[in-house]
């Protein structure tokens, strides 16, 4: 197959482009050229900014593609621009949405494909929703041969899943206290991005994908306090946890709590039976205490990369100072 990746050396995406490589597909990358991760060698890249669709139709040419992905799609606008790029030049298209596109806080769990769609709390996550609704309907409409795939929290070696990064880290290290939010027994899922690829090459270029939706997530549950705990012995430290209602941490800062409030404050567990059908080969075999270690490992291998937040630290020391009743 031939496959068109924008984007393409992203957390999720890279190790995408990867497992395509590795599978013998043949592999192009249109971006900006402006990424910290090297182009994957055996891949061809073709140099523009799919924001400008006139420079993007020229770097395009008349060239055609079995599988376009766009890692980079956020609005509807996006979503036309595609939409004239690509309509007869591709046999599927496959649009990355969020699994925070699913109702929040969830009324039933597990969460499949067919849970209803409504975020209030974060804006991010409406506009995915809209991209999803606007694909559909160029599906039913014009044939557009559409695929949707719902990530969830992924990660490589570069991510920490908490808010402040290494900042928190540095602080376990250092023996102070941290903050948690709620009370740290909501259940998360956290996917390492290699995992993830094994269920999303799968679905590239498979005709029963059209026109359909997947969510592609680990299996492992964790609460937040476990997140937090295996971080801490990834390190060598000791989590000492300080727990905050996610609604105050809202009110003290506001990025934080859209985050929190519209997605990471609700327990959410992934029914993944419809990718494992479609991609029998998944599955996820990367557990969190894993890839911590990959994750700490990697900060470890460069202080330049230990970059603390003095702002965020602060805020933490204040937060603590004000609701740590010990």
């Amino acid at each position: 197959m031939k496959l068109l990746f924008i984007g393409g050396t992203g957390i999720i995406s890279s190790a995408c482009s990867q497992l395509a490589l590795a599978r013998g597909y043949e592999l192009v990358l249109l971006n900006r050229g402006q990424s910290s991760r090297p182009i994957p060698e055996g891949a061809r890249q073709i140099q523009a900014d799919i924001r400008d669709l006139a420079a993007a139709k020229q770097a395009l040419a008349d060239e055609h593609f079995d599988v376009v992905v766009n890692w980079v799609t956020f609005t509807p606008e996006h979503i036309e621009t595609d939409l004239e790029l690509f309509a007869g030049r591709t046999g599927q298209y496959v649009f990355i949405s969020s699994a925070s596109t699913y109702q929040t806080p969830p009324a039933h769990l597990p969460v499949t494909e067919s849970t209803p769609l409504h975020n209030p709390f974060w804006e991010y996550s409406r506009q995915k929703i809209a991209c999803e609704e606007r694909l559909m309907r160029a599906y039913r409409e014009d044939g557009f041969p559409m695929t949707v795939v719902r990530p969830s929290h992924t990660y490589d070696q570069t991510l920490l899943p908490m808010r402040g990064r290494y900042t928190v880290v540095n602080r376990m290290r250092q023996g102070k206290k941290v903050v948690v939010h709620g009370d740290g027994t909501s259940l998360w899922t956290l996917t390492h991005h290699r995992d993830f690829a094994k269920g999303f090459v799968g679905l590239l270029g498979h005709p029963a994908a059209i026109g359909d939706v997947f969510h592609i997530t680990s299996d492992e549950l964790l609460s937040w306090n476990q997140i937090f705990q295996q971080v801490a012995a990834a390190a060598g430290a000791e989590a000492q946890l300080v727990h905050i209602p996610s609604d105050t941490l809202a009110q003290h800062d506001a990025d934080w709590g859209s985050g929190l409030l519209g997605d990471k404050a609700h327990s959410m567990i992934f029914d993944n039976s419809k990718i494992k059908r479609l991609v029998p080969d998944f599955a996820a075999t990367i557990p969190f205490w894993q890839g911590a270690q990959e994750i700490i490992a990697w900060y470890d291998a460069d202080p330049a990369r230990q970059t603390i937040d003095p702002t965020f630290d602060q805020l933490l020391d204040d937060l603590i100072a004000r609701y740590d009743p010990t």
